[in-house]
């Protein structure tokens, strides 16, 4: 079973329509919406001695329209190939060379989404034009044209979402709100680079009830976007929730969580090995 949306089903197996498809739930469902019937905390982690069940357990209390994300930074190609066996297709990774080592290493399997989570540099973003189907680490204007003018010129679409700051966080990259509403008339101009919509990280040490407020402004943010009808950006997508949070980011309303250590356990346990020290 390929769990893309936690679907039950591998109708969009094929590279190609993978790699510009957009979710019809998501695409038609106006506006971004909160969940209210799902549970208030995740369910409790299963044994971290199966993959796959970890796996069915968190599809489970996913909606079909959610994406799973599994985030594969210092995960074993092992691990990765025991997870795409299980159902997973979307994977995250956060630096180019790690991400390009696995890459060559698991050709074999060329209906894998990548997506990049982690910090761009300006320098590399060729290099993750190459690699990566979405970045959701659009951080900066100049980095949204930087990327559009080399997707332009490899005749390429890659899918983005922006990166804001909801809270002042001195910690993490991405626009501030009132950044971002300033810097919204230039990224439309963005033709290559499709915009689909945000991704957001909360500050440490928020608790829950912070958290879930959080996110929902994450939404209407989207919502406020979406709204001014922007030729050339898409709010479609909320890339939001991590391993300790996707549960109150499902309630707000994401459309992708990002999943690493409820799936694979802690960084440098034995599921894992460091693939690239110096990525």
């Amino acid at each position: 079973m390929i769990f893309r949306h936690c679907e039950r089903s591998e109708a969009i197996s094929s590279p190609r329509l993978r790699r510009d498809y957009v979710n019809p739930v998501i695409a038609n469902y106006s506006p971004i919406s909160p969940s209210p019937h799902l549970p208030i905390s995740p369910s409790p982690p299963l044994p971290m001695t199966n993959l796959a069940d970890r796996i069915a357990n968190i599809c489970q209390q996913l909606p079909q329209s959610v994406r799973l994300i599994a985030v594969s930074k210092q995960v074993s190609v092992d691990a990765m190939r025991s997870a795409y066996a299980a159902g997973v297709r979307d994977f995250g990774e956060s630096r180019i060379q790690e991400a390009a080592d696995k890459q060559a290493q698991m050709q074999d399997l060329p209906d894998i989404t990548w997506h990049l989570i982690g910090h761009l540099q300006a320098n590399k973003a060729a290099k993750a034009l190459q690699l990566f189907q979405w970045i959701h680490s659009v951080d900066s204007l100049k980095l949204a044209q930087r990327l559009d003018r080399l997707a332009e010129e490899l005749s390429y679409q890659p899918q983005a979402c922006l990166q804001v700051k909801i809270l002042p966080d001195r910690d993490k990259y991405g626009w501030s709100v009132p950044e971002l509403l300033t810097d919204l008339p230039e990224l439309n101009q963005c033709r290559s680079l499709k915009i689909k919509g945000l991704m957001t990280i909360p500050p440490l040490g928020l608790d829950e009830a912070q958290t879930l407020t959080l996110f929902n402004n994450a939404r209407e943010l989207a919502e406020k976007i979406r709204q001014q009808n922007w030729s050339h950006i898409q709010m479609e997508q909320l890339s939001m929730g991590m391993s300790g949070d996707y549960h109150l980011a499902l309630r707000a309303g994401a459309t992708m969580v990002r999943v690493g250590q409820t799936l694979f356990g802690e960084r440098g346990t034995s599921a894992i090995a460091n693939t690239n020290k110096n990525g």
